[in-house]
């Protein structure tokens, strides 16, 4: 199993889904957490879950807010570092989506996904380097199998997960000669809220993972824990000759073509 012992580690969005699966693998993996989400009840649920899991109350940090918002980021940045003294790990998680095409999308949804999908990981990635450098540190983005082939309706979302695909492997170019690590997940289909949260109902939700399952060359649809289970190993030192890498995580779905 990784060792993240000790590592100060920040996840974006733990209130819910593929982040708070994260937040609990690492709690079990003995890391010391900083996390943040919009939902402060839903990211307290994930404090003591991660409590449950291994870490002590008094190595989580909660910062509750809008990812988009350059104060929060600030925040979590300035309290995380005041907390515990160090970053040695920043998981940019996330991200939000919608049913939308080009003939469909309003320029408002296409800018609130563009900016919490990549203008929100562009600008914390930003704030966390200086400090990432002196623990030579890493990163992890959870872009999407969509960054790698689109899903059709999803413009918008396929779109800003090809460029977190892109600024991962230009910052893993960037900051090699400072030792971080830059590498993303991109997941298949993973039953998350995040579906019920793009405007679906729970009729099409159910329609579309029971779809799903055949998208994927291993016949089902992918679960919180194997995502996060790959979080960890790239932010640990087992991964320490990894930089630049998109790891898919979507039981063959990158490999198939229809037939």
């Amino acid at each position: 199993m990784p060792d993240l012992r000790g590592k100060v580690t920040i996840i974006t969005g733990a209130s819910s889904g593929i982040g708070r699966g994260t937040a609990v693998e690492f709690a079990q993996l003995g890391a010391h957490l900083a996390l943040t989400g919009r939902n402060q009840e839903n990211l307290q649920a994930t404090a003591k879950a991660c409590v449950e899991a291994g870490t002590p109350q008094d190595k989580i940090l909660l910062v509750t807010g809008d990812i988009c918002d350059e104060q929060v980021q600030k925040n979590l940045v300035e309290q995380t570092v005041q907390k515990f003294g160090r970053i040695d790990v920043l998981v940019n998680n996330a991200g939000i989506g919608g049913p939308v095409t080009i003939e469909t999308i309003d320029m408002a949804t296409y800018d609130r996904i563009m900016n919490v999908n990549v203008r929100s990981v562009v600008t914390l990635t930003q704030l966390c380097i200086p400090h990432l450098a002196k623990t030579q540190g890493t990163i992890v983005n959870v872009s999407s199998g969509n960054g790698l082939r689109p899903y059709p309706g999803s413009l918008a979302y396929n779109m800003s997960k090809s460029a977190v695909d892109q600024f991962t492997r230009c910052v893993a170019l960037e900051l090699a000669s400072k030792q971080i690590r830059v590498n993303s997940v991109n997941p298949g289909i993973i039953p998350t809220e995040i579906f019920k949260r793009a405007g679906r109902t729970e009729e099409e939700c159910a329609k579309l993972l029971e779809h799903s399952k055949s998208a994927h060359a291993l016949g089902r649809n992918g679960e919180v824990t194997e995502v996060a289970k790959t979080i960890a190993f790239l932010a640990s030192s087992d991964a320490s000759f990894i930089t630049g890498a998109q790891v898919p995580v979507d039981g063959g779905r990158h490999a198939m073509c229809p037939r």
